[in-house]
């Protein structure tokens, strides 16, 4: 089992060498241009080498297999990682959004808007393609934390959207600046004023990502039940069973940490079975569901269905 979380920690070194092209590239187009759009792309990039650091470490401990301390393995920490990058996505944006608002009412002119937007929107096609590895990686291998570096790298690529989007605008803005007063009113062009209302669009849509990373990492931290259609796949072999084997369960609990599934529940079968009869019943069952959901721990509890006080959760 602690083979194929080792393996993802070298998509953990792919993030860091995207991250640390990422940053140069940006950064030289802010220097070139001196547009806050490219500020945020720039301190986006930043934010992801220091988060594929700390994903790189915290893949390397889920790794390890469960031991007598941690007899449920180690992958809960992932959990932590992955509210990190949250919080970290959220600083980012509040920094954007700082920015952005300074710039809004001390506007500077732009230089060599071209070439400063060529080279961010390389580097941010950098990051596409890696923020798509990790994203799909991480939701077929249940790894929260690759998911999340993939999605955080993706803040950075709608960073550039809208940057895009600000050029497509300047171009038709120019044609009618005699009609934009808010931008007269504060001296400054089209251009100028679109670069930073356009970061602060970037940073409300950051901090929307960043609020669900939390959400999902609370989630995962309070031991949340498996998503509804696992739970109903449990459920159909659990009732298949019941129909066949004249059996009944009740207290069925499940959760999930990281890439691994967790799931108890107690299994009602006729007190004149042997011990035999039930343990084979048991393995039968458990053996099914992990036909139906890989990388599921099992905790089964047999109890006589006659005896009314088998019926009481536990």
């Amino acid at each position: 089992m602690a083979d194929a979380p080792k393996s993802l920690a070298a998509y953990g070194w792919l993030s860091i060498a995207a991250a640390v092209s990422t940053i140069a590239l940006k950064s030289y187009a802010y220097w070139l241009t001196g547009s806050v759009g490219l500020l945020s792309d720039a301190l986006e990039s930043v934010i992801n080498l220091l988060a594929a650091v700390i994903m790189v470490a915290v893949l390397s401990i889920s790794a390890r297999p469960p031991d007598a301390t941690h007899a449920y393995g180690h992958e809960k920490i992932e959990y932590f990682s992955s509210g990190a990058e949250g919080v970290m996505i959220l600083l980012a944006a509040f920094s954007i959004g700082f920015s952005a608002w300074d710039r809004l009412w001390h506007p500077q002119a732009l230089q060599q808007l071209d070439l400063g937007i060529a080279i961010s929107v390389f580097a941010s096609l950098i990051n596409l393609a890696v923020a798509r590895i990790l994203i799909r990686v991480g939701r077929n291998r249940q790894s929260i934390t690759l998911e999340a570096d993939g999605k955080h790298l993706m803040t950075d690529v709608w960073t550039t959207v809208g940057i895009l989007v600000g050029i497509a605008l300047i171009s038709v803005g120019n044609r009618f600046e005699a009609s934009l007063s808010l931008a007269k009113s504060l001296g400054m062009t089209g251009w100028e004023i679109l670069d930073p209302l356009l970061a602060i669009g970037v940073a409300l849509h950051i901090v929307w990502a960043g609020l669900q990373l939390i959400r999902r990492t609370v989630s995962g931290l309070l031991d949340a039940a498996l998503p509804a259609d696992e739970v109903r796949a449990i459920v159909a072999v659990l009732e298949q069973y019941v129909a066949s084997h004249a059996i009944a369960y009740h207290a069925l609990r499940t959760r999930y940490a990281g890439a691994r599934r967790f799931m108890s529940v107690h299994v009602l079968v006729p007190g004149q079975w042997s011990v035999q009869q039930g343990h084979d019943l048991l393995e039968d069952i458990e053996r099914r569901i992990m036909d139906n959901l890989d990388n599921i721990d099992i905790d089964t509890h047999l109890e006589p269905i006659e005896d009314l006080a088998s019926w009481e959760h536990k």
